[in-house]
């Protein structure tokens, strides 16, 4: 599975951002984003099964983010609203073939680029 990030850019506090990630290849599991700021741990920020019956979020974007799929395009998208400074990272789509343990990093095989995200207060 190759993936392609898209999406990011320079947003004010408040505003919103979407990410697309496009699938090609054999379709996995699931899919999902994670973000990582330089010096700190890579963490989980959402996922989704390529059936769509299992959505799983970060505490910390829940209510804020919300992911969703498309199967026709092999597209998984991440609608990021209400952004916080905290939310500055760069952000990375990840696909599974595992239907286990969804929420962790080490289930996740094929990575895409990261695309940075920026907020500013």
């Amino acid at each position: 599975v190759q993936l392609q990030a898209s999406g990011g850019g320079l947003v004010q506090a408040g505003g919103s951002l979407r990410l697309s990630c496009v699938a090609s290849g054999h379709t996995p599991v699931a899919m999902g984003w994670f973000r990582q700021v330089p010096g700190k741990e890579r963490e989980f920020v959402s996922t989704i099964t390529w059936s769509g019956d299992r959505i799983y979020y970060a505490d910390s974007v829940l209510g804020r983010f919300t992911i969703s799929e498309d199967n026709a395009k092999n597209a998984v998208y991440l609608q990021m609203n209400s952004l916080k400074p905290e939310d500055t990272a760069y952000y990375y789509c990840a696909a599974t073939e595992s239907p286990y343990n969804l929420t962790q990093i080490r289930m996740y095989k094929y990575w895409g680029q990261g695309t940075l995200v920026t907020v500013s207060s």
